[in-house]
């Protein structure tokens, strides 16, 4: 791609929602201009192509394709409000630079045993080797270089003898904690970067489909406020996030990309107060178990532990909210929060996870008039909703102050409630007091990983010049293992220039 700046009158602007400078024409011969790399999705995957690509050839022509804001422009107007506003057209929580992961937590899981399935493609050491070379990155940008869990003592040993005792398995994984007011200015210092670089962004930006031609992608079509496009490029990175994991399965649907139904998560967000938490929160700061309850023996595990922290809101499409915890670095609550999923995987003939988890969580926002809904623990046992009464009264105080009490049970499907009552009657045995009748579950917590795109150890789909990254293909979950495989795209690509 030429560069026309010194011949065209058109202003080069990192970031707006209308872009020409791709369609002058005046040094190009009369065709389209077209990049090396164009990345739909300005999440940690797509983040880090762009950076590991730009930071060893420098003069690659790289093209970002966001819905959402810059990270300097993101702003929940919840903490003024007190309740979600439910901005239009995006989320605020879940959209723009940066993605979701940002704006919830902030964790790095610096171990290849936590973050999803990647480390089967490309092997467990290789795998930790890139979670090393990215952990060391985020340093550079700003990261805290303190990492939780990595106690060792007779308190430990004591939680896993429990978590044994307990039919549970112990996964002890070290974390870095970004905070997620913290974050925010690291990744805005890694958009600074990207954009002194040269990297284009496009802002405010969907991505309608990719361009075919002969089983191979030569573009992709987007539309912003001024109407529909065409824009062309060598290599094509789809890293549109949990966010966009609906819209990626019926790209791959429409254009013969080969995928298979995955898993998806659907599960709560637990809260209880700091104090039962006390020894697991000081031991491991996120304590990861897993266990398969009786009878089906489904998959289930902890998920996201925010000590100190805050139960959120997050708003999808169609007006789905669903429930997330954040933690800070320096404000804190008197309670913890944390997520407990259950995994479900489909067999023939379904092949709709994603649908089956959203009217999951639609069928609860209706119930909750279309707010995030919370129980007591008790309750549940006792077959009786819960009251607001009831929560005023309580140790347990909610930290999402806008959730509606009543029961969550009319809307989550008979199995996933009862592994869910199994497993935290399991979790009392390494916490005691976790099952506490005062314990609040918030639902719907739901995690759409399901549509798991097929590609080989390079990171090649079926469809030529196509790649998929992080969560939105099925085989991530969570910020560091997103970042790590777009740094291993990264890799690839610059392998293909040399």
């Amino acid at each position: 791609m030429e560069n026309c700046e010194n011949t065209c009158k058109v202003k080069k602007i990192w970031y707006t929602d209308v872009r020409s400078v791709w369609t002058c024409k005046k040094n190009t011969g009369g065709k389209l201009m077209k990049y090396d790399v164009i990345i739909i999705g300005a999440g940690p995957a797509g983040i880090f192509t762009a950076l590991e690509v730009i930071r060893h050839k420098p003069d690659q022509k790289i093209l970002m394709v966001e819905k959402g804001k810059p990270v300097d422009k993101r702003h929940c107007p919840k903490a003024e409000t007190g309740k979600c506003m439910n901005c239009k057209p995006n989320c605020m929580i879940t959209t723009g630079f940066s993605g979701a992961g940002a704006f919830s937590d902030g964790k790095l899981s610096l171990s290849y045993e936590v973050g999803g399935d990647l480390p089967t493609l490309i092997g467990e050491d290789f795998a930790q080797e890139l979670i090393n070379y990215t952990d060391k990155i985020y340093l550079e940008f700003g990261a805290d270089e303190h990492v939780e869990g990595n106690y060792e003592g007779e308190e430990i040993k004591e939680i896993r003898k429990r978590a044994i005792r307990a039919g549970l398995q112990l996964v002890n994984c070290p974390i870095r904690h970004l905070g997620t007011e913290k974050a925010q200015q690291l990744y805005l210092n890694i958009q600074n970067y990207l954009q002194e670089k040269g990297v284009e962004m496009l802002f405010n930006t969907e991505c309608d489909n990719i361009i075919l031609e002969n089983d191979v992608c030569k573009g992709v079509r987007i539309e912003d406020k001024s109407g529909v496009r065409e824009i062309f490029g060598d290599e094509i990175v789809i890293a549109t996030g949990r966010r966009g994991a609906d819209w990626l399965e019926k790209v791959c649907q429409e254009n013969g990309i080969a995928h298979k139904p995955g898993t998806v998560d659907i599960g709560v967000r637990v809260e209880c107060r700091n104090e039962i938490m006390e020894m697991v929160n000081k031991v491991l700061y996120e304590g990861k178990l897993i266990g398969y309850p009786k009878p089906w023996k489904n998959k289930v595990r902890t998920f996201c532990q925010n000590p100190g922290g805050f139960v959120a809101q997050e708003n999808y499409d169609n007006n789905l909210a669903v429930v997330n915890g954040h933690s800070f670095k320096d404000l804190k609550s008197e309670n913890t929060n944390l997520s407990i999923l259950v995994s479900h995987n489909f067999t023939e003939p379904f092949n709709q996870p994603i649908a089956y988890a959203q009217k999951v969580g639609e069928l609860t926002n209706m119930l909750g008039a279309g707010h995030i809904m919370v129980q007591r623990y008790g309750d549940i046992l006792d077959g009786k909703r819960t009251w607001a009464k009831e929560l005023a009264q309580s140790n347990v105080r909610p930290t999402l102050k806008d959730a509606v009490a009543g029961d969550i049970t009319a809307a989550m499907p008979y199995r996933a409630m009862t592994n869910i009552i199994e497993f935290i009657r399991m979790l009392d045995q390494v916490v005691p007091g976790f099952a506490s009748g005062e314990t609040l579950l918030y639902s719907p917590e739901l995690k759409f990983y399901s549509n798991k795109v097929k590609m080989d150890t390079n990171l090649n789909t079926n469809i030529g010049g196509l790649h998929c990254l992080g969560d939105s293909s099925g085989w991530t979950r969570g910020l560091m293992m997103a970042s790590a495989m777009g740094v291993l795209m990264g890799r690839k690509l610059l392998e293909k220039e040399n």
